[in-house]
């Protein structure tokens, strides 16, 4: 049986006992290539680690194979160690620039792969049944390049790779088309995956963070039913449709999305997933949070996956038809795990690196799902930022949700956040700021208490969604909204953005446009099987008014509110709680159930314009609200608060309360009614006379006093 030692550090080779069957002495370190020895300073036996160790005068050459012989007549093979996870490893092999990949023009193709490990770098082309193999060679830096003189538009090709002796075959992780299932990377001309007029239209106008409403949808859930009037159903080319009819004639599609209000619209992962077959993709569903290539697209919401190009011009359609119509696009992406880690490109080109490690070896699992992607290091980050630089440039898309973006490191998220703001300073980020049990220190982590050390970064706001509707790990726990009274305090912060040094309870973030504020996402219950299972004693009369009460919360508070397609129309999906993998009944948009609930659906849209038309809504700094928001005093379950602009003065009140409640204005004279029980809109409804009103159980009120 072959024994193995390992390069641990760049001077650290080690002999773990396990491998060792007698003592051990006399040691040689022998590069096969040249026959040449490396020089040996010291060796010594680790009784502590278990090991034997043996320390080099030089730093060792990789792309070379060793071999260990000790006691004149043992032979150990030198594999990859821990020497990958290492600071000198990341400072020795970080390459710099911008060319890993494939640069292709149509008399040449430059293939690069930064593969620093490897002995043997292969370039396999595919055509038909046939397989032509070239070699690559060795640079500078672990990077791996060669150059064929031919026009390789639409050539089928993998990377082969020898390291620690074994051959496995591997996809660039810089392709930016796959064939179907992903199995090969492809060649592509990207200017031939350009629609009609592409880049022409200019994106809709942002002026700052807090200008955004985000409304968050699965590209199939969106146009599956059966009662969508879009013809090219759970499809990328469904959200290019206009002009769309569900039952009684109700608009639907994008034409919907306009006449709603939102402004950004956030679509669930579509980078090329594993969980879903495209040869067969209505056969299973996923959310689609299990990346396999991070620059390529997934195949399943394509009309023909067998086409690697058409996938490309397919987003892009759909990106251009929302700018066309003044919706902006938020791209879900999943960079803190991979799929499976040992069928991972990463591992096979690399492997020990891309990922974090515990203490004893095992691989670290801070996302539940067996891996956590390791940011930290120069490569990887490289791999990152290089990723999201290239989606927003190539699909001129207008922001980037980052899922579990706890995993990630501070410096890693500021550089994307440098690099996206020399493509579009406006282009959004959010992201999960949770803390997460991941090896790495508490104060490199992209997590909210670090938040002010990440600018121009937004976080998801849990204390919201969790002081609002209740607990989303224990379902017979209320918040605010529906029963529990006791985080009124709380709640006053909540509605600041919870900003700082606004009020007794310390705030989360120094200014109000790091806060997204929710209540339901694609995650957990929808807000209302949440709601049923926590306030299961109540009718839906009265659930409905609880529903619609915590979503005005979330529209009208400062920060960025965020809602969860259908939301409006108090989506279900039948008590699922996480329906990841569930079918089409359960996570299809129901636009049935829409046009059922029309009259709530006016009510979020008359919100949504009322927030648009007024930038008292929409402070983005902490001055700003300190400066022009107040809170009122109220009764038990109610809070009310004064925000003023030039012309006068808004009042917002929530009162959680089955009964009515009585409130005191912060003066006397004429109120414009915008917002009462089911009504809202962005002009006065009705006109009150008042030092005080009443406002009724489980509502909202909205009045505005103008200056005189």
């Amino acid at each position: 049986m072959t024994k193995s030692a390992y390069i641990d550090e760049l001077t650290l080779i080690t002999i773990p006992f396990s491998e060792v069957d007698e003592e051990l002495s006399n040691f040689t370190i022998t590069d096969t290539n040249n026959g040449e020895n490396l020089t040996i300073e010291k060796w010594l036996k680790s009784e502590e680690r278990w090991r034997y160790e043996l320390y080099l005068t030089e730093p060792i050459s990789f792309g070379r194979k060793y071999n260990v012989i000790a006691n004149e007549n043992i032979l150990f093979h030198l594999k990859i160690g821990q020497v990958v996870r290492t600071v000198s490893f990341d400072e020795l092999f970080f390459y710099d620039q911008d060319d890993l990949g494939v640069t292709y023009t149509n008399q040449s193709s430059t293939f690069k792969l930064w593969a620093p490990t490897a002995t043997k770098v292969e370039l396999l082309l595919y055509e038909n049944d046939t397989r032509k193999t070239y070699p690559l060679k060795r640079e500078a830096k672990g990077i791996w390049q060669l150059t064929i003189q031919n026009d390789l538009e639409g050539a089928i090709y993998t990377y082969r790779l020898c390291i620690d002796g074994e051959w496995r075959e591997a996809v660039d992780p810089y392709a930016k088309a796959v064939t179907i299932n992903g199995e090969k990377g492809v060649v592509v001309n990207l200017s031939k995956t350009n629609p009609e007029g592409w880049l022409k239209t200019p994106k809709p106008l942002l002026k700052k963070e807090t200008d955004t409403i985000i409304y968050e949808l699965h590209i199939r859930d969106f146009s599956i039913d059966e009662n969508s009037g879009i013809k090219s159903k759970g499809i990328y080319e469904g959200l290019t449709e206009t002009k769309t009819k569900g039952p009684w004639q109700t608009t639907t599609g994008l034409d919907y999305l306009v006449d709603l209000g939102i402004t950004h619209v956030q679509w669930l992962p579509i980078q090329d997933y594993g969980s879903v077959d495209e040869t067969e993709p209505l056969k299973t569903y996923n959310w689609g949070y299990d990346t396999i290539h991070y620059n390529a697209l997934e195949g399943s919401y394509s009309f023909d996956p067998n086409d690697p190009n058409l996938r490309i011009l397919e987003l892009k359609k759909a990106v251009q038809s929302c700018h066309s119509i003044g919706l902006r696009v938020i791209l879900d992406v999943v960079y803190n795990h991979v799929y499976i880690h040992e069928k991972s490109n990463f591992e096979k080109i690399v492997p020990g690196y891309y990922f974090r490690y515990k203490e004893d070896g095992r691989l670290a699992d801070g996302t539940g799902v067996g891996n956590d992607i390791a940011s930290e290091r120069k490569m990887v980050r490289k791999f990152i930022v290089d990723s999201v630089v290239y989606l927003a440039s190539e699909y001129d898309v207008d922001g980037f949700r980052f899922d579990l973006m706890g995993i990630l490191d501070i410096e890693t998220m500021q550089q994307i956040r440098q690099s996206l703001n020399e493509v579009d300073p406006s282009i959004l980020i959010i992201g999960e700021g949770w803390d997460l049990d991941t090896p790495l220190a508490h104060h490199q982590k992209a997590i909210i208490a670090n938040a002010e050390q990440l600018q121009g970064i937004s976080f998801f706001n849990d204390q919201f969604r969790d002081k609002l509707k209740g607990s989303i790990f224990d379902h017979d726990k209320k918040g605010f909204c529906n029963g529990n009274g006791q985080f009124k305090e709380e709640v006053k912060m909540l509605v600041s953005g919870s900003t700082k040094e606004f009020c007794a309870i310390e705030g989360l973030f120094n200014d109000p446009y790091q806060s997204v504020n929710y209540v339901e996402c694609h995650d957990n219950h929808t807000l209302w099987d949440k709601l049923t299972l926590s306030n299961h004693d109540q009718g839906d009369e009265t659930r409905a008014k609880i529903h619609r009460l915590a979503t005005a919360m979330t529209i009208l508070s400062q920060g960025i509110p965020f809602l969860h397609a259908g939301q409006e129309f108090f989506r279900t999906k039948q008590g699922v709680e996480n329906s990841y993998c569930s079918p089409d009944e359960i996570n299809k948009i129901d636009w049935k159930r829409k046009a059922l609930h029309m009259d709530n659906v006016d009510y979020v849209k008359g919100l949504i314009a009322l927030r648009r038309n007024n930038d008292v809504f929409r402070l983005r700094d902490k001055e700003a609200v300190k400066k022009n928001m107040f809170i009122l005093d109220t009764p038990t379950q109610c809070i009310a608060y004064m925000l003023k602009n030039s012309n006068g003065m808004f009042v917002v009140m929530h009162n959680a309360s089955e009964e009515e409640k009585e409130i005191i204005l912060p003066a006397s004279g004429k109120w414009e009614v915008f917002v009462e029980e089911d009504v809202a809109t962005a002009t006065s409804v009705n006109v009150l006379e008042a030092s005080k009103t009443i406002i009724k159980g489980l509502s909202t009120t909205v009045l505005y006093h103008p200056k005189i």
